[in-house]
């Protein structure tokens, strides 16, 4: 497992994103209520830069003729053609077998780390 220091805490405000470069791989962090979330800048659908998408909430499911608007911040759009996955998590919301890769992240000293496993500390 390696830690690869990417950014400084203040570089990415709370309900923001910033694009980094880790081993090749282009990650995007988000901070979303102080917390900090890694996902990799890629959509599994047609490959698109997932980060570039609109990050929101989502509908809940609710009863009919009701609508829950909820999670606010923590869904990212794909600017291709709109699927939806959790920040938090890479989960799509659609499916259970579709996801965006997503990394652990390590704060320490008000650095940013992204955690790749299997990976040799640089």
């Amino acid at each position: 497992m390696a830690v690869h220091d990417v950014l400084a805490e203040e570089d990415v405000p709370d309900g923001g994103c910033a694009v980094v470069q880790v081993e090749g791989r282009e990650i995007c962090v988000y901070r979303i209520d102080g917390s900090y979330y890694a996902l990799n800048n890629y959509c599994p659908h047609q490959g698109a830069p997932i980060c570039a998408g609109l990050v929101s909430g989502t509908n809940l499911p609710a009863d009919v003729y009701r609508y829950e608007y909820s999670r606010e911040g923590e869904i990212i759009r794909c600017p291709w053609h709109g699927w939806e996955f959790d920040i938090k998590t890479g989960k799509s919301l659609f499916s259970d077998r579709t996801r965006v890769k997503s990394y652990e992240v390590e704060v320490r000293d008000g650095r940013i780390g992204i955690v790749l496993r299997g990976a040799e500390r640089p």
